[in-house]
């Protein structure tokens, strides 16, 4: 028997972490849906005044796909897990994720932005690394048979 076939959620500890990875999950979803809502739909020129100062200085192509790219996360937090139709995808989501943060982290910190925009990329890293491991390891989704 695999280890996501053997986990027991009656036992507190993977209910604990059962209640707490979901949580993740929104909470980075929730994140992720609201700034790339801005980032897809948004005017560059409004995105400034709420502290994405860096949305007039790249080419708008590169806003709009970034906008996208945080889009697909969201969904590929929740969805897969939710329906247990390939779930895998959840912690392949959460690791592109991670990817995009990290080089995001380059970026603001080549611009001199790191007062104001690395500490909410750390979180990120921190939020999607929780997602990723838990959904690959500790408490793995089983697809729908």
């Amino acid at each position: 028997m695999s280890n996501a076939q053997s986990i027991d959620l009656s036992r507190p500890a993977s209910r604990g972490w059962q209640i707490g990875l979901w949580t993740a999950q929104i909470l980075l979803a929730a994140l992720l849906a609201m700034a790339g809502t801005m980032k897809t739909f948004m005017d560059p020129h409004a995105l400034p005044a709420m502290g994405i100062n860096w949305a007039v200085d790249v080419p708008v192509g590169l806003l709009r796909f970034i906008g996208v790219s945080e889009l697909a996360a969201a969904v590929g937090l929740i969805l897969p897990a939710l329906t247990r139709i390939l779930p895998g995808l959840t912690p392949l989501a959460a690791t592109c994720f991670l990817v995009l943060q990290l080089l995001a982290i380059g970026f603001h910190v080549t611009r001199g932005e790191t007062a104001h925009t690395v500490g909410l990329n750390l979180m990120f890293v921190a939020l999607s690394s929780l997602v990723a491991w838990g959904r690959a390891r500790k408490l793995p989704i089983l697809p729908r048979h």
